[in-house]
């Protein structure tokens, strides 16, 4: 491998092309075991990035650490600079923008607040298994949390411990509203079907291909990794693959994820299953969003709270 752990892309260097210093490997890797036990001999000690990395399991700090930067980069003279780990520190605390299967920034119609104030919000509620608050807003199951949907006022709040935080998140506002909007009253019919066996499968490739492939990058080689992601999102563990988990994302929206560990013989892969259901309730576009956004928090690895934003309402 010619990236480090650290993430220095070894084969661009000139001291690696004139064979003056070799690859570190990844956290992972037979060249960092090397690279590793040639330091101890020559110096006593070995890089602490690459020690931290090994003993950890970590292939990669960039991608596959959450303590990411830690003080071995910080303290350390090399190889970021200070400026470099601010600005990773900062933007790892920011979800992606939420963009269309268009590629657009996405925005959400005020049309479709127009749409909900004019419901029966009684017969909206049992539809959708939600409930109204005692000021009249919609409460509504997502993952592990509940949103809070202020119709007078336009806005969604997430649950933060015993009050609520503003949530300024596009794709969820609007996968929200989607839901609220169009859900049936249809029960699940407990089969789990995949993609390819969506009315709309044709939907789902080239650019709008679902957003798996980080995973399977990501948590391949790191089913605890995965595992730890997915419990903090409120999944529920499955006896499917390697490591599976649903998600609850609306009351009548069960997304569920599989993953495959990659071996010497075998890459590691993922899928993504849904309840026949689904596209009762969802056009091609707000699967997309869902897993995409799915995803994302996987790979924050930080929970809902990834989500969060604003003041915090009592």
């Amino acid at each position: 491998m010619a990236t480090g752990a650290c993430g220095i892309n070894c084969s661009v260097c000139r001291l690696n092309l004139l064979g003056i210093c070799g690859s570190c490997g990844s956290g992972r890797s037979v060249e960092g075991s090397r690279k590793r036990a040639e330091m101890e001999r020559i110096f006593g000690t070995g890089c602490p990035i690459l020690v931290c990395a090994m003993e950890r399991g970590v292939e990669y700090c960039l991608r596959d650490c959450d303590r990411f930067p830690c003080v071995q980069f910080k303290d350390g003279h090399y190889p970021f600079s200070e400026g470099y780990l601010a600005m990773q520190e900062r933007r790892r605390k920011e979800p992606p923008k939420s963009r269309s299967p268009l590629g657009e920034l996405v925005k959400v119609p005020g049309e479709y607040w127009a749409a909900l104030n004019a419901q029966d919000l009684g017969e909206l509620c049992e539809r959708a298994l939600i409930s109204q608050s005692s000021q009249g807003e919609l409460l509504i199951p997502f993952l592990n949390t509940f949103i809070l949907m202020d119709l007078k006022g336009q806005t969604v709040s997430l649950q933060s411990g015993r009050g609520w935080k503003h949530l300024d998140h596009p794709l969820v506002e609007l996968l929200a509203l989607v839901y609220v909007l169009h859900v049936k009253n249809a029960p699940l019919t407990n089969r789990l079907i995949g993609v390819s066996e969506l009315k709309t499968s044709h939907f789902f490739t080239g650019p709008h291909e679902l957003k798996l492939r980080p995973i399977m990058e990501r948590f391949g080689n790191d089913l605890e990794g995965f595992k730890n992601a997915a419990e903090k999102l409120g999944g529920e563990s499955i006896e499917l693959a390697d490591a599976a988990y649903s998600f609850k994302l609306f009351p009548r929206i069960p997304i569920y994820y599989l993953l495959w560990q990659g071996d010497d013989e075998f890459p590691p892969n993922a899928s993504v299953l849904f309840d026949q259901s689904i596209e009762q309730h969802f056009a091609a576009d707000a699967i997309w969003g869902s897993v995409n956004l799915i995803s994302d928090l996987l790979l924050m690895a930080r929970g809902i709270e990834s989500l969060w934003g604003g003041e915090e309402r009592g």
